[in-house]
């Protein structure tokens, strides 16, 4: 068959038919931050070129950032040399700085002497030169505009590094989900599932974004720093560290005790997320039920969880910048005490003083920064992790290489040889079962809930592997085949329909890659659909929500028959496709079924025996085993179960068309 044929899929909202439900929710395993944090490196081994670039960048703006308080100080000390020198006394003009300052001493004015000895380029009465401060000024806009500009490419650089390794990880999960085994997804709460697609990843990116080239600026500027506090001064240098190792102790703590708080907070958003999600797709049953109090209840304490952690978690990593800023201006203040007395003693400059006290302020804050950054590296470690938590989910075993070609064309024989499966090792459901559907053939399926109905097409689909056994499509067993090859043999009608944001015709060709309105028109024809769409303003061209609510339940099932139809599929998969249509519908449907299933080997789940009365072979399974099978008539007249289930249902009022 062509290539161009595809099976229509509804995923169960919730959990699947295993009761696996626990199945990869948050907080099960322990974190090792390390070990994820260093994996997550790893990510950005393919934009190195552009880090080892945002590097070069970073140390070329904090080099002219760091180098500009001194160039201030330089032109504070021709401002305060200028205003010193105009004030001294006439007796004082003309005379070089060092006579000044042996006339002072022989005065006996020593502690004036050494402040005049202390100030660069002083010439007794004569005032600010301008000429000199204003050539500094002009250095020093040019250093702070270049510190700018290269700190501006380095944040641009870095956004594209950022972005683009985010795309790669969102690329990375969205092929891992197609991977995934079906019961991984059953198994999962769809909105934990999205939260780790979505907000896990988004909170990735906000924290590569905010850490990464400020973490880079941040420890360049501490180094810069520190080299030229000690140039300018090492015992100034000496008193501001003093304070470092006290900060990292400190900041140390409080990050040790939030980071439980941020792996709390992320596996909390996920259960409000999940809930939340679970309760908007099925509000109307949960108002038909009255359960909106229980919702919201249920709501209101993982709501209350949230809360709990998050604050916790941003309380305590808030803490780190207060308690960091208070030692900044402790050392500040020590700094400044020490700087004047300095001063006072001539052996340092005003202007040395002045960009020593700027430099203690740049050092002491991208400390705080690089602490305060650990609130968003703990948060952003813990979503990471959760992400690596879904890559690293098991994954459906591998197509076999080579596979074996499916024959050509497709005939459309079915034998289940000896089957075994289960959904817990512990818990058996099909056991031992055999069954052939000859190509062209109608087989029914019918039993109570439970009994293993859905669970055998999805063994025919591969959505699971059985445990013992073999399925063969043709003679070929379907586990030597590829799911692909084996998937576009087959179409599947489900009563859960399915519809995405896009117009009417674009749903219906949702199967077939280039198929022409003439084909769309043909099957919506034929399965009845186009008595409706022809009815609606935009014709095929109306475009319906991806929640299908502007097309009522029915003519949703319509247009997933529809779909089916066009596909033109080997192999036909009805799990109560009727179901959700009308008795008068439901004829037409059934006649358009009758079409469809012609010359094509068909799978029928049905409750409503009365669509399948006209089935080659009905099946009667009870715990997974096949209790009955033989036609209609036959099994009416074993009065066995399917008698049974006949009688409940019509109890002789169903009759022959």
């Amino acid at each position: 068959m062509s290539g161009e044929k595809t099976t229509t899929v509804k995923r169960p909202p919730m959990r699947g038919p295993g009761p696996m439900g626990n199945m990869g929710m948050p907080g099960e395993k322990s974190t090792n931050f390390r070990a994820s944090g260093m994996r997550f490196l790893k990510e950005l081994r393919p934009e190195r070129t552009k880090i080892a670039l945002v590097g070069l960048l970073a140390v070329a703006s904090v080099f002219l950032a760091v180098v500009g308080p001194k160039l201030l100080g330089n032109a504070t000390n021709v401002i305060f040399a200028g205003v010193v020198g105009k004030e001294l006394p006439e007796q004082f003009h003309g005379m070089t700085q060092d006579q000044v300052v042996a006339a002072l001493r022989q005065a006996d004015q020593g502690t004036f002497a050494d402040t005049i000895s202390g100030i660069d380029g002083l010439v007794p009465g004569q005032g600010i030169d301008f000429g000199h401060l204003r050539g500094i000024l002009v250095v020093v806009l040019l250093v702070y505009l270049g510190s700018f500009l290269f700190g501006w490419a380095q944040g641009r650089i870095t956004a594209g590094v950022v972005q683009r390794v985010v795309l790669r990880l969102r690329a990375d999960v969205e092929a891992k989900l197609s991977r995934l085994p079906l019961k991984y997804i059953d198994s999962q709460p769809r909105g934990e599932l999205l939260s780790r697609v979505t907000n896990d990843i988004d909170n990735v990116s906000q924290t590569l974004q905010q850490t990464l080239s400020q973490l880079i600026t941040s420890v360049l500027t501490v180094v810069g720093v520190l080299v030229m506090m000690f140039w300018i001064s090492p015992l100034l240098a000496l008193v501001a560290l003093v304070t470092v190792p006290l900060s990292m102790i400190v900041a140390a703590q409080i990050a040790k005790r939030s980071k439980p708080q941020f792996v709390q907070q992320w596996a909390s958003t996920g259960e409000v997320n999940a809930h939340v999600e679970e309760m908007f797709t099925g509000h109307t049953l949960v108002t038909v039920f009255g359960r909106q109090h229980e919702a919201a209840e249920v709501f209101a304490e993982r709501n209350e969880k949230l809360y709990e952690a998050s604050f916790k978690a941003q309380f305590i990593s808030g803490t780190i910048q207060p308690a960091l800023g208070f030692l900044a201006n402790l050392n500040y203040v020590i700094v400044a005490v020490v700087g004047g007395l300095r001063v006072a003693s001539g052996t340092m400059s005003l202007g040395d003083v002045q960009a020593f006290i700027q430099y203690s302020r740049q050092f002491t804050q991208p400390i705080t920064q690089i602490a305060s950054m650990a609130n968003l590296l703990q948060s952003g470690i813990a979503s990471v992790e959760r992400v690596f938590e879904l890559l690293d989910a098991e994954e459906q075993d591998p197509d076999p290489e080579p596979a074996q070609p499916l024959p050509e064309p497709v005939q459309g024989r079915v034998a289940f040889e000896h089957v075994a499966f289960s959904y817990k090792p512990d818990e058996p459901l099909i056991t031992d079962l055999s069954l052939v559907a000859e190509p062209g053939q109608t087989i029914a399926i019918v039993g109570p809930t439970g009994a293993g109905k859905t669970t055998l097409v999805n063994l025919i689909m591969r959505f699971y592997e059985v445990d013992g056994g073999r399925i063969t499509l043709d003679g070929v067993d379907t586990r030597a085949t590829t799911r692909d090859a084996l998937r576009s043999e087959m179409g599947m009608v489900l009563q859960d329909t399915w519809l995405f944001g896009g117009t009417i015709a674009e749903n219906i060709a949702y199967g077939v890659e280039h198929a022409t309105m003439e084909q769309i028109v043909e099957a919506a024809e034929a399965t009845h659909v186009d008595r409706f769409v022809r009815t609606l303003p935009d014709g095929y061209d109306t475009v319906i929500d991806d929640e299908g609510a502007n097309v009522s339940a029915g003519e949703k099932q319509l247009l997933t028959i529809a779909r089916a139809f066009l596909a033109d599929p080997s192999i036909l998969i009805l799990d109560e496709a009727t179901s959700s249509v009308d008795t008068r519908t439901e004829v037409l449907v059934q006649q358009a079924m009758n079409t469809l299933r012609s010359g094509r080997t068909s799978f029928v789940i049905a409750h409503r025996l009365s669509t399948i009365r006209d089935a080659d072979i009905i099946l009667v399974m009870e715990h997974g085993s096949i209790v009955e099978q033989g036609s209609h008539d036959e099994l009416l007249e074993a009065g066995g179960a399917y008698a049974r289930l006949y009688a409940s249902q019509f109890a002789g009022a169903a009759t022959e068309e």
